[in-house]
């Protein structure tokens, strides 16, 4: 099954890929160095009966949709039985998390420390949206970014959130 999730993290990586200061970590001891990553390694958070746990799609770039949702289902099973092994969380670049499942409208997710940046989303809804001559259906996705100051600013996370609104709007961008 193919869901909204893995739309998601290759239309993140498409983004990450135009503003690498999102993908990227500060320096745990220094607290100012920063490491931009060449890889994408993008984590999705999964609630448990255990609690919140983040598996990480690692090499997501190098991956399709179909095969992103396979890994992000499989993962999501392991981390219900709580059989998450600690390589299955480790390495993220970038953080996606979803109250699809749970509703409500916006959220503010907490960055995954050393990440500089997270996606929270909510449930996509179908709402009237104004053409100009008429009201016309349009389905929305509520999307919420975060992000580390020290690393990026907040004109960046604005680009950042309308390439990413412009790529999920019309998705063959990311798929060609």
């Amino acid at each position: 099954k193919v869901t909204m999730l893995a739309f998601l993290i290759k239309a993140c990586v498409a983004t990450l890929k135009k503003f690498p200061d999102f993908n990227a970590s500060i320096d745990a001891e220094s607290g100012d160095a920063i490491f931009r990553k060449e890889y994408f390694h993008i984590g999705f958070a999964a609630d448990t009966p255990n609690g919140l746990m983040v598996p990480v799609i690692k090499d997501a770039d190098r991956k399709g949709v179909i095969e992103i949702a396979q890994e992000t289902a499989l993962l999501a099973a392991k981390a219900r039985d709580g059989k998450l092994g600690p390589t299955d969380m480790q390495g993220g670049t970038f953080s996606i998390s979803s109250l699809g499942g749970i509703g409500g409208t916006y959220f503010t997710p907490i960055i995954n420390a050393p990440e500089v940046a997270i996606l929270g989303v909510c449930r996509s809804q179908i709402r009237p949206v104004w053409d100009g001559k008429a009201f016309v259906p349009r389905m929305m996705l509520p999307l919420s970014l975060s992000w580390d100051h020290r690393v990026v600013d907040g004109a960046s996370a604005g680009r950042f959130n309308a390439f990413l609104a412009k790529i999920l709007a019309d998705f063959r961008r990311v798929l060609l």
